[in-house]
């Protein structure tokens, strides 16, 4: 594999950061994870846009354009060969000191790496998944703007710690007001009496990009749409529920804390959006 690393491709082994990495230190750095379907990276301007907005409010200056970042990007999936794939693109604050100060980072460090991924296996998309609710509590956002794609994820992992202890995929994780948040990678929404609903920004989620390709999808569709605070109880009285990502896409939960969704399979909506979300990345719009 060949990992494309501050201005050049270089082989994975040698693609290595200072152990004074701020990014490895701290988890100070920003990233996007992005798809590429046909050679073509998906949603590329919006990908590159946000980890701009992310860089921006950890003061943390990208050195390169952001038409350099895509051309490097496509760069790097040609190195690898990916037809359909997978990106992680990285800015750390580079190498300073054992202090906090990110000032004492001269050179950010920025690297793209172009893999597979198969976040969820195959029958998970054809029967649903299950999930639980975490008892860990996303970050408040007045604590961290959601809206920031940040290096450092332990909230995130403490709660897909518990979704692994209990035998489960993802987990639901709530704010500190007991309202819906987001999944420890993707965004959730909820069916009910034919239309969508999905926790507001102010939820403390992050805005995804696959979200918003979805939300644009359930407009052509004609399908009802409300950003809104959601309860636990809405959840498990949900007509259906899913869930999107990059990594994942769109896939059906079918199981909430043991309680079956709906009729306990992947429901015609979640199914009509997940087909018109698989012609889209195919299309020109993509």
């Amino acid at each position: 594999m060949k990992v494309w690393l501050d201005g050049q491709l270089v082989d994975e082994g040698d693609a290595c950061l200072s152990v004074f990495d701020h990014g490895v230190l701290y988890g100070d750095g920003v990233f996007e994870g992005i798809r590429a379907y046909g050679r073509k990276v998906f949603q590329c301007q919006a990908h590159i846009d946000r980890l701009f907005d992310s860089a921006k409010e950890i003061r943390l200056a990208i050195p390169y354009t952001k038409q350099e970042l895509i051309e490097v990007t496509y760069e790097t999936l040609a190195a690898n060969d990916i037809t359909d794939g997978y990106v992680r693109l990285v800015v750390t604050r580079g190498a300073g000191t054992l202090g906090l100060s990110p000032f004492k980072c001269p050179t950010p460090a920025v690297y793209i790496i172009a893999d597979q991924i198969a976040l969820y296996p195959p029958e998970m998309y054809e029967k649903g998944m299950a999930v639980i609710i975490a008892k860990t509590l996303r970050t408040s956002a007045s604590m961290l703007k959601p809206s920031i794609k940040s290096l450092n994820y332990l909230n995130n992992i403490l709660a897909k710690i518990e979704a692994i202890d209990a035998g489960v995929a993802e987990a639901i994780m709530l704010n500190a007001k007991g309202n819906v948040s987001e999944c420890t990678g993707d965004n959730i929404f909820i069916v009910k009496d034919s239309g969508l609903l999905t926790p507001p920004a102010e939820a403390g989620i992050l805005l995804g990009i696959t979200r918003a390709v979805v939300l644009k999808l359930a407009g052509r569709l004609g399908l009802p749409v409300a950003e809104q605070n959601i309860r636990t109880e809405d959840l498990y009285e949900a007509d259906e529920c899913f869930l999107t990502g990059t990594a994942a896409e769109v896939i059906s939960v079918t199981k909430i804390d043991g309680r079956t969704v709906g009729g306990g399979q992947p429901g015609p909506i979640t199914q009509k959006l997940l087909e018109s979300f698989r012609k889209f990345i195919r299309s020109d719009e993509a």
